[in-house]
Parts: C-alpha cells; sequence; structure tokens
C-alpha cells in the first residue's frame, strides 16, 4: 500500500489523520485527501472509516470520492499516462493516440498494467493546447504525436525510468514518492 513504509506506519498516520478531523464539519474531502496520500488509493476499510470519522453515512463518501477525478478506490501504478481529449486534442487525432497506446499496454482506459508500471487515464486537458494532440506521462508532456510517436514515448520513457529505479533501487521511483505527496 504505501511502499517503503511499514503498515504500522501507515496506521498511524491515518490514525493521526483521523483524529484531526474526528467531528469536524466539512471536514470529508480534506479526509478523503490525506487518506489517499497515506495509502496511495482509497480501500473499503478507509473509506469506512473516514466517512466514519467526518460523521457521514459511507454513500456520501463513495459518492464525494466517485464524483471527483482526484480520488482513486483502485491501487494506482507507479507512473500515469494521461491521454488528453480536450477540444483541441480531440480535433487532433487524440482517440487514435489512446486506442495505440491502449492496444500497446494491452489494458484500457482506467487500468493499470499487470506489472503495476503504468496507469492509463484519459483526462479532459492538460492545458497544453499548442502541442496537440498531447500525453502526459507522470509531469512530462509530450506533443505534436500520432499513434506511432506515443508508443515510441511510452517505450523511452518505460526504458529510462527502468534505467533509473535500477541505478536508485527498486519502487524508490520518483512518480511513487509524488503520488503519496512526498514532493
Amino acid at each position: 500500500m504505501g511502499g517503503d513504509v511499514s503498515e504500522q506506519e501507515l496506521e498511524e498516520r491515518f490514525a493521526e489523520l483521523l483524529a484531526r478531523y474526528k467531528g469536524e464539519r466539512g471536514a470529508l474531502i480534506p479526509l478523503l485527501q490525506g487518506a489517499q496520500a497515506i495509502f496511495g488509493y482509497l480501500p473499503q476499510e478507509v473509506m469506512e472509516r473516514v466517512a466514519e470519522a467526518a460523521g457521514e453515512p459511507l454513500s456520501q463518501a463513495l459518492g464525494v470520492a466517485t464524483f471527483y477525478s482526484q480520488f482513486r478506490l483502485k491501487p494506482h501504478a507507479r507512473n500515469t499516462i494521461r491521454c488528453c481529449h480536450g477540444t483541441a486534442c480531440h480535433v487532433s487525432g487524440a482517440s487514435l493516440i489512446s486506442q495505440e497506446i491502449e492496444r500497446f499496454l494491452g489494458i484500457e482506459a482506467g487500468e493499470n498494467t499487470p506489472d503495476m508500471f503504468f496507469t492509463v487515464e484519459e483526462v479532459h486537458c492538460v492545458g497544453a493546447c499548442g502541442m496537440a494532440p498531447v500525453v502526459m506521462i507522470n509531469d512530462r508532456a509530450y506533443g505534436k504525436l500520432t499513434p506511432d510517436k506515443a508508443v515510441a514515448a511510452v517505450k523511452a520513457f518505460r526504458e529510462e525510468a527502468e534505467a533509473r529505479e535500477a541505478a536508485i533501487g527498486p519502487g524508490k521511483s520518483e512518480a511513487k514518492a509524488q503520488d503519496r505527496g512526498e514532493r
């Protein structure tokens, strides 16, 4: 769940978070954000405890978590590919790019690769319309893409990331630390 942090340490951090907001009105979103920062996503048992601490029914907590795209109810891979489908990207072939990336990785948008290396997401806009069509891999933008260039970018990113992880140790990628809020 939390990488190099022990289960006990995660539980302690979570207990502190729950205690900080217990009974506070309007605390549901900060509780969800904090819990996701600790665990990387919001598993069912965490959702139940957050709802209780916020004094809300579980259905309300789940409604909020599924409404906002920042929250994840499933584990997230170490690296995120965001395929932009904003207007500029859409008219420039974003659908073909997404399809080719999904075909190459053998997954659909919203899924993780079996090795938990990539999660693919379709997003509404990444704010780089002048580079359309755009794919973001973590915080790196790749623009003016064709389907073949998009797959080449994914391959190159993976090779670079694997080389970096080999040099610094497995599971210690920058993306993993960023995803847990350790910036």
